[in-house]
């Protein structure tokens, strides 16, 4: 059996590859450009792209392609063989330096937003030579950004680019004036937690609503749901285990860091979690990781369900973006250390966390927002979407003394006793942990828990960088042009908490008393769904500051808001369709052959032994009658405000229609057919019951 250590990586173009097919003096080149960002120059194009079709081609590769990420929520390809003709009527194999740093793919066909015509079809991908290339089946897959012919980021990398250079530009400054001579640049880190759902291929292939939207538009609550807590963490079925295995190795071939699996809360639903690596690959690999999460569950007979919301009544499905910011030469500058009180680049770093996400509470609102992503947040499963900050009590003590310019006395180290001999003795943790908070400190890292299970992750982290840099900007002005050096930076620090403490709580965010005092005494904002929250991102505050540390200029971000918006209304649009082709098509006509089995069943009674009843078959047939013709009228209304949605031009407009109108419209239509299903014998129901999908896995 051969080792991970013998595999990991083996599909990518990586620094060991790069060593052994590049020389020496190209390899240099090519790592100055990705490690400090310096140009590429074309004769290194050239050999370096000579060099991975010679290795791309020995590993059986056929194809290249520009990989990147549109704004369609996933990513894209178009694959070119490496063939071109010989003179003597055969191939020889190519692959150019030009053909490495630009593809030209047809823009016009993907969201732009406006920035793009039909008829403008010239948009252009780029190299991005800080993320690997890799294998994927037989095309050599090469990660680039998606730029318009005017120059306009048309997907999500770009932007996450800027955004992470302008974190380092701005985290240097600071740094520098902290007499750190050695910094040459800062980069975030990200370890993305992937929740998702495996139910049977069978299953699913009987269900058009997960077909075509991904989650369950009816279903009754199973007999048993999530209760017990008893699969959480429970020991993983052999099925699943199966597919957690190839997965696993596929991800290790890819470089993908896999680290942990489990059994997540509700019933078939699991994590898995990697390592963590830098922003923009860690996007890269998350994106990878859920194509790939996919593919392999086919292979099992399953299929992988990645929605945020795909059951009703049970947990969803978020992925935690565990964030942090370092050094080049490696050190954490969120790490706390043995003596945080005393440690002044982490008080400094801390303080421009909390006053970004104070400031910016609504883009980073903005940042997860999505129909699925509407159904979770707010939920007893999910935080609210209310955002606040947990530090546990010693950083907030830390921060309290500060502000009142008062010694800080500390946490007493605590040491756990088991009450058994044999079990080790250990201290306990100076901070609990907060599972309801949105925007969690976990000990050297904050965990922004609010990201839907779909999400790409290179939003958040854009808003998040974006956010921090402007800060840092801030008060790098400041202390530049101080006087007395300490002084301004105490002074930011006390001022900072003083300012912004009310984002700042580690009690229980699912409580209604949470939300009540968050919006009505701190006020902080509780942007419910996408409708309310993604045209704020046009706002002058935030347009100004995302046009400052140059991540997007303002065309795009109104592209952005109209394509996430346009996203939300045809996503939800699309599901009503759904709902009210499976409640006439298949719902009523099973119904009502019951009825008629049941009527007819009483009428076969009724002619052997005229005098028996038949209550049980006239009751049934007169309820379930009642609810065919509530869910004939709910339908008939539903498909109404379907059809008003297309008279509603404006965009926003649109989209507030369908959060008041259509959607519960939706609710409504919901309610009869799950109680038919309740009352409809098993062998007439037309679709996999909650009970089937969620233990269907054996």
């Amino acid at each position: 059996m051969a080792k991970i250590s013998d595999y990991f990586g083996e599909n990518v173009f990586d620094e060991r590859a790069m060593k052994a097919c590049l020389p020496a003096d190209v390899f240099l080149s090519l790592k100055k450009t990705i490690d400090e960002g310096a140009q590429l120059d074309p004769d290194v194009a050239n050999v370096v792209a000579d060099a991975m079709k010679d290795w791309a081609i020995g590993k059986g590769a056929t194809h290249f392609t520009h990989w990147f990420q549109p704004l369609t929520g996933i990513t894209a390809e178009k694959h070119d063989s490496f063939i071109a003709p010989a003179e003597d009527g055969g191939v020889i194999m190519e692959f150019s330096g030009k053909e490495l740093i630009k593809g030209e793919p047809d823009a016009s066909s993907f969201p732009s937003g406006g920035l793009r015509a039909t008829f403008e079809a010239r948009g252009y991908t780029a190299w991005d030579p800080t993320s690997f290339a890799f294998i994927k089946g037989k095309t050599f897959c090469i990660p680039t950004a998606f730029c318009s012919y005017g120059g306009e980021a048309l997907d999500k990398k770009t932007p996450l680019l800027r955004s992470m250079e302008a974190l380092s530009h701005q985290a240097v400054r600071i740094l520098k004036l902290m007499g750190d001579d050695k910094v040459r640049s800062v980069r975030s880190s990200v370890g993305p937690e992937q929740e998702y759902f495996l139910i049977t291929r069978e299953m699913f292939d009987q269900r058009p609503d997960l077909r075509f939207t991904g989650r369950t538009l009816f279903g009754a609550k199973p007999l048993k749901g999530q209760e017990m807590d008893d699969h959480y963490f429970g020991v993983i079925k052999p099925k699943v285990q199966e597919f957690m295995n190839e997965l696993n190795e596929e991800l290790w071939k890819l470089g993908i860091l896999a680290k942990t699996e489990h059994n997540e809360v509700a019933p078939a639903q699991h994590e898995l979690a990697p390592i963590y690596s830098t922003t923009n690959i860690a996007t890269d690999h998350n994106q990878l990781t859920m194509e790939i999460m996919q593919k392999v569950a086919a292979k099992h007979g399953l299929v992988c369900l990645l929605h945020e919301k795909p059951f009703a009544g049970v947990n969803g499905s978020g992925k935690h973006n565990n964030w942090s910011i370092s050094t080049d030469y490696g050190t954490n500058l969120l790490s706390p250390g043995d003596t945080p009180a005393e440690n002044l680049k982490f008080l400094l770093f801390l303080c421009a966390v909390i006053k970004a996400v104070d400031d910016y509470q609504d883009l980073l609102r903005i940042s997860v927002a999505t129909a699925g992503n509407d159904h979770r947040l707010g939920a007893n499963e999910a935080p609210p979407a209310v955002i606040s900050i947990f530090l546990g009590d010693e950083l907030t003590g830390i921060l309290e003394a500060i502000e009142q310019d008062k010694p800080y006395e500390g946490v007493e180290k605590v040491q756990m006793k088991l009450g058994v001999d044999v079990l080790p003795k250990f201290n306990r943790d100076t901070t609990d942990r907060n599972r309801t908070s949105p925007f969690a400190f976990t000990g050297n890292k904050f965990e922004f828990r609010m990201l839907g299970s779909s999400n790409s992750i290179a939003c958040a982290n854009i808003m998040l960088n974006s956010a921090v840099a402007d800060t840092l900007a801030i008060f790098a002005d400041r202390l530049e042009a101080s006087q007395d050096f300490d002084a301004a930076l105490h002074e930011i620090i006390r001022e900072s908490i003083r300012q912004h403490k009310r984002i700042i709580f580690n009690g229980n965010g699912y409580e209604e008393s949470w939300i009540k005092e968050a919006v009505e005494k701190r006020g902080l904002l509780n942007y419910r769904t996408t409708p309310d929250c993604m045209p704020h991102l046009l706002d002058p505050k935030n347009v100004d500051m995302l046009m400052r540390q140059k991540v997007y200029n303002e065309a795009e971000l109104k592209s952005r808001c109209e394509i996430m918006l346009e996203n939300y209304n045809r996503t939800v649009v699309i599901e009503a369709n759904t709902m009210a082709g499976m409640a006439k098509i298949h719902i009523v006509p099973a119904v009502e052959k019951y009825c008629a089995d049941l009527a007819g069943a009483a009428a076969a009674k009724r002619s052997v032994c005229p005098e028996l009843a038949c209550r049980f078959e006239r009751g049934m047939v007169s309820d379930l009658t009642a609810l065919i013709d509530e869910i004939m009228e709910q339908t008939g209304e539903l498909e109404k405000v379907i059809a008003s949605t297309n008279e509603i031009e404006n965009v926003v407009q649109r989209s507030e229609y369908i959060r008041d109108v259509v959607l519960p419209k939706m609710c409504e239509l919901r309610v009869p057919c799950d109680e038919a299903e309740t009352m409809t014998a098993r062998s007439y129901w037309p679709f996999p019951t909650y009970g089937d999908l969620l233990y269907g896995v054996h």
